[in-house]
């Protein structure tokens, strides 16, 4: 029997492995079709939490109502929502890169990219959703009062944290340069104390020099800005603030557009707030263009 959704609180999975024993239940008590959606579904849940009503019916050779029929009798109102819990719960998993690259297979071009474009979406509202927009606005006083801010981040992540502390530094002084070399964390952070901000970006997997990088500043008393995928964290224990961009789509990896548009988003609110970022950021772009830094476009030699 389905159960009715509005006699019920909204349902989540609490892990990973509960979405999988969920399923495998399922996949004993359910009607013939749902029972069969939810057995292939427990041996590879990433698929539930990656696509769209009528892709997964396709990838499961099945129907659309069976798909919206399984969401139900996992207690859902309807598959959104529960896609949605199957994303929150994978969050606490580490999944593979390769799984991922598996769930692309074969995927047809305009579906892939109607997909696609429905995550990017929901990635920018998710990014100005009051609890992380409130979170965001939370992070600018802290930077703003610090004696230096430090942000780490390596692999998929150093570009986050490098382009972070370029524009940065560029409109505000107390804003350092990201270190080039994992090796070289530890050194940018030795004389951080209770004047300073560290702001760790890693998510699953967790890169362990950024792990170390955040402990490193709970320790030494620093003001901890941690962006990443979950309140349960490594980075996120014990940190001042928690900023959980969304990671929506289809992709060979977690998509980091939702974190490119948090540290954006920060970065204009840090610049709102400095009275001397516009001088400072002017005098930058005058003196580059004195030394000839950078090639007009325009056909006259003009800027």
């Amino acid at each position: 029997m389905t159960p009715d959704p509005s006699s019920q609180t909204a349902p989540v999975f609490a892990h990973a492995d509960d979405l999988v024993a969920r399923l495998r239940r399922l996949s004993e008590t359910g009607t013939p079709q749902v029972g069969a959606l939810a057995a292939w579904l427990a041996d590879r849940p990433e698929e539930l939490a990656f696509h769209s009503v009528r892709t997964l019916a396709t990838r499961a050779e099945t129907n659309a109502n069976t798909v919206i029929r399984l969401a139900r009798a996992l207690g859902f109102a309807g598959f959104e929502p529960c896609r949605a819990a199957a994303q929150q719960a994978l969050r606490g998993r580490a999944l593979t890169y390769g799984a991922r690259v598996g769930a692309l297979a074969g995927r047809d071009g305009s579906e892939l990219e109607d997909e696609l474009l429905q995550a990017a979406r929901a990635t920018v509202e998710g990014v100005f959703a009051p609890e992380l927009a409130a979170a965001i606005r939370a992070s600018v006083p802290l930077i703003r009062q610090a004696r230096q801010v430090h942000c780490v981040g390596v692999r998929g992540c150093f570009g986050l944290a490098s382009y972070f502390t370029y524009i940065g530094s560029l409109a505000h002084a107390n804003i350092m340069p990201t270190p080039g070399q994992p090796g070289l964390i530890m050194d940018s952070l030795a004389e951080c104390d209770s004047r300073d901000v560290v702001i760790a970006i890693t998510f699953p997997h967790y890169s362990s020099e950024v792990v170390r990088a955040a402990g490193v500043a709970r320790a030494q008393g620093s003001a901890l800005i941690a962006i990443t995928d979950s309140h349960s964290a490594p980075i996120a224990r014990g940190a001042t603030v928690v900023l959980r961009p969304p990671m929506l789509g289809p992709h060979v990896m977690p998509s980091l557009s939702g974190a490119f548009l948090l540290i954006e988003t920060l970065l204009a609110h840090l610049a709102a707030q400095d009275p001397q970022a516009q001088t400072r950021v002017r005098r930058f772009e005058e003196r580059l263009l004195r030394l000839g830094a950078y090639v007009s476009g325009a056909p006259d030699g003009s800027a």
